[in-house]
């Protein structure tokens, strides 16, 4: 029997929305395993837009669901409209719109929340005992919303391959576990049906990190 399972989305284009090469392995890693997908955003404001060529921000305003349309060709449902029971698992691929447009990670580090009905959603599949799968940034959310979950976002030791070693640093001074793992590698929190993989954390060739988000699927399927 196919797996349904829901993709929260945050928008589209790395620096202010889902990362698309992320969201894209995913999408190509649960059509090649019979899943069922459904795909979500919020229907708010973006936090702001930016110049993907220069990586600034611009004086413009987009909607978040409307830019995750993109990445769904379209066919894209409220966030709101998302219901834990209809599914068997739940899957948020990274991008700066995680810490932006379903968390304040980007404007407040350690001290951040996530927003309302992004947390609902996450403690709703948790407390059915249905999978999640998170990737690059995104694992903050779980950090947040699942207390004492374990996860990866890689290593916690910056380099050239590690650029964002911080964020590892800081899942921990939020009180879960991290745990260093390479980019084609998962962590796998059996107790609480938690998987989570570095992805775009690494400065790495895009063919591993699609690889590891193919690992990522496989291990949330698994556990559906």
């Amino acid at each position: 029997m196919s797996k349904r399972v829901a993709v929260v989305l945050s928008g589209c284009g790395v620096y202010d929305g889902t990362e698309v090469h992320e969201a894209s392995a995913i999408l190509v890693h649960l059509s090649r395993a019979g899943a069922k997908v459904q795909m979500f955003a919020p229907d708010v404001e973006m936090m702001h837009v930016v110049n993907h060529c220069e990586g600034n921000p611009v004086e413009e305003k987009r909607n978040v669901m409307q830019e995750s349309a993109r990445i769904a060709r379209g066919d894209v449902t409220d966030l709101a409209k998302l219901d834990a029971s209809a599914f068997d698992a739940l899957i948020i691929p990274g991008g700066f719109g995680v810490a932006k447009n379903l968390s304040d990670w980007a404007t407040k580090g350690k001290e951040y929340s996530i927003k309302p009905e992004v947390e609902k959603i996450i403690k709703s599949f948790h407390k059915a005992k249905k999978p999640m799968g998170m990737c690059c940034i995104s694992p903050v959310l779980a950090a947040k919303a699942v207390p004492g979950c374990e996860i990866t976002v890689g290593h916690d030791t910056e380099c050239e391959k590690w650029p964002y070693a911080q964020v590892a640093k800081s899942m921990g001074e939020l009180g879960c576990k991290h745990v260093n793992k390479h980019v084609g590698e998962v962590h796998v929190d059996s107790k609480n049906k938690l998987v989570t993989t570095s992805a775009f954390m690494c400065n790495a060739p895009i063919h591993e990190i699609f690889d590891g988000v193919g690992v990522m699927i496989k291990e949330v399927l698994k556990l559906a």
